[in-house]
């Protein structure tokens, strides 16, 4: 037909096969305040460094006080079990805090909570520094391990919002960060006590390097975006719905997963030591290799998860730390141990990132259960794995170990991981042209 334009329909957007995911509702069911309202979304980049410095923020602080737990010892005259219970109070607290988290999570929402959370635990590391007797150390630390679960549950919904919202990963190297904190605090104290044993002194520099943390992190998390409507029998029915099945198969392998993890820091160098036989100054290194893969991993492992998707870098990952760990129990030496342990690094760094951004696809609710169920299994890790070594031996408590990772492999198979890509081809829309629409075209 002479003279005929063929029309030609709206291009796309997005690149090719990308599928863009449900965006992640962390915040309030009200709408946003007037300050979130004026606040505009930060880019990738500036929301990326300031949930890492949350990350920084709850590793530091956790590792300044525990690393002054011999002067907190001596000063209030403690015991072994007095300590051992001292640390139960923090997980108690942390995994006790999950309804408590759960409603704050839905009226505050993830900026809000996470801010707040910051801010107590910056004045329990204060009380913990001067508490005058026993009773109100277990008080200051319990109260720590509720502004911990809090702060933990806030922070990776702020980091699943920022890979949803912007379509990139960034929850293992968010991670990583929180293993940097640790360090750092490491590192503080050993500098600080070459100077002053003071507990007070040394808490009031940490107090000073935490403020300017959260300085750093507050203008640009992710605003709390409103939830979308709801009916009143909805809001109703959503404070007493039970988990579901899936929520609590994540949670299961996020307890695996945690399991994995703090068994390994806490039993790697005595097994090295009692069992294996190395040498004072070879023990050490279990925790030391443990720690500087599963640190590297975590800063490549989001690359691995754009390229082959969560789903099999946590399945791979933890069967890697199950064989791994099991081929280095059967053979026994230390270097075929160094490189068991190696193996349990590198394959379980991704598991709790991963699962942390499964969870929170499902609503708050879902991430505070799942991540309570981590706690409890970071605290039951090492418990379980010191009862099955006082009964049959310190190798076949390691091999718990190496089941924990396992069975990691086994729930990971039926969760829904994200689909970033599509395999599907781009199928175009045009209209087949025939040879008189081409010949009047040209016309």
């Amino acid at each position: 037909m002479a003279g005929a334009r063929l029309r030609t329909p709206p291009r796309d957007p997005r690149p090719v096969g990308l599928r863009r995911r449900r965006p992640l509702h962390v915040g309030p069911p009200v709408p946003r305040s007037a300050e979130d309202a004026l606040m505009p979304t930060p880019s990738f980049t500036r929301a990326k460094w300031s949930i890492a410095a949350l990350f920084c923020f709850l590793g530091f602080q956790y590792g300044t006080w525990v690393s002054r737990l011999p002067a907190l010892k001596t000063r209030l005259d403690l015991g072994a079990g007095e300590v051992g219970l001292l640390l139960m109070a923090c997980g108690a607290g942390a995994a006790a805090a999950f309804p408590l988290v759960a409603v704050l999570m839905r009226r505050l929402g993830a900026r809000t909570l996470s801010l707040a959370s910051a801010l107590a635990l910056i004045v329990v590391l204060a009380a913990l520094s001067v508490v005058p007797n026993y009773p109100l150390a277990l008080l200051a630390v319990c109260a720590d391990g509720v502004a911990v679960g809090c702060l933990n549950v806030a922070m990776n919904a702020q980091g699943a919002a920022l890979e949803s919202t912007y379509d990139r990963t960034a929850m293992s190297q968010l991670h990583a960060t929180f293993s940097a904190g640790l360090l750092t605090a490491a590192l503080l104290t050993s500098g600080v006590t070459s100077l002053t044993q003071s507990v007070p002194a040394h808490f009031t520099v940490a107090g000073a390097v935490l403020l300017l943390l959260l300085v750093c992190a507050r203008r640009g998390l992710l605003p709390d975006a409103p939830a979308p409507d709801a009916t009143p029998e909805k809001r109703r029915a959503r404070h007493w719905t039970l988990p579901s099945g899936l929520t609590l198969l994540m949670g299961c392998a996020m307890t695996f997963g945690t399991i994995t993890e703090g068994a390994m820091n806490d039993w790697s160098t005595l097994y090295l030591k009692d069992t294996v036989k190395a040498s004072s100054t070879v023990a050490p290194l279990g925790i030391a290799v443990v720690s500087a893969t599963m640190l590297l991993a975590r800063a490549c492992a989001d690359r691995w998860r754009d390229r082959w998707g969560d789903g099999p870098v946590v399945r791979a990952g933890s069967a890697l730390a199950a064989v791994g760990l099991g081929l280095a129990l059967l053979t026994g030496g230390v270097p075929a141990t160094l490189l068991g342990f190696a193996c349990v690094g590198l394959g379980a760094a991704a598991i709790t990132p991963c699962v942390y951004v499964a969870a929170a696809e499902r609503g708050s609710d879902a991430l505070s259960l799942v991540a309570a169920m981590g706690t409890v299994g970071l605290l039951a890790g090492p418990a379980l794995i010191g009862f099955v070594a006082t009964a049959g031996g310190l190798t076949l408590g390691m091999a718990v170990v190496a089941a924990s990772a396992l069975a990691v492999t086994a729930t990971a198979i039926w969760i829904p991981w994200n689909i970033r890509w599509s395999p599907e081809p781009q199928v175009s829309t045009l209209p087949s042209m025939t040879d008189d629409d081409r010949k009047g075209s040209a016309a």
